[in-house]
């Protein structure tokens, strides 16, 4: 677990930080709440995030539209007790003890919002994934 917090942090990682990584980052918020820390980044950050991403989010009732792309360093790879990459591959550092995931995800850039939803459904899906075994929530 992360020193910090105590909290499993989670880093989400693709190319421009601008599509996948963000709805990623979003959907983990949003379903584990303070449960988790999350963070994401780009080993090529774009400079925006994706509208279709922006647009298709919002339907779902999640506002990514303040979010920037950030750029991937070690230091966030260090502080993450596991790195999800989403089709970078190798440009993710590796550190031992660290759980590397990848997820095979269309990559969103330049489409429309009609094909970005079932990727924010199928990352949803994963997320949701991730929590239950990672963070689940304490049984009442």
């Amino acid at each position: 677990m992360a020193e910090s917090s105590g909290k499993p942090s989670v880093l989400f990682v693709c190319v421009h930080n601008a599509g996948r990584s963000q709805m990623a980052a979003a959907w983990l918020t949003h379903l584990a709440g303070d449960r988790v820390e999350v963070r994401s980044a780009g080993s090529n950050p774009g400079g925006a995030v994706n509208p279709a991403a922006v647009e298709a989010m919002a339907e779902v009732g999640i506002d990514i539209s303040a979010e920037t792309p950030k750029v991937l360093t070690v230091d966030a790879v260090k502080e993450s007790d596991v790195c999800i990459t989403m089709g970078c591959g190798d440009t993710c550092p590796v550190f031992p003890g660290k759980r590397y995931l990848d997820w095979k995800l269309e990559d969103p850039a330049g489409r429309g919002v009609a094909a970005v939803r079932p990727i924010r459904d199928e990352i949803k899906t994963l997320v949701e994934g991730l929590i239950a075994e990672i963070a689940p929530e304490a049984a009442a």
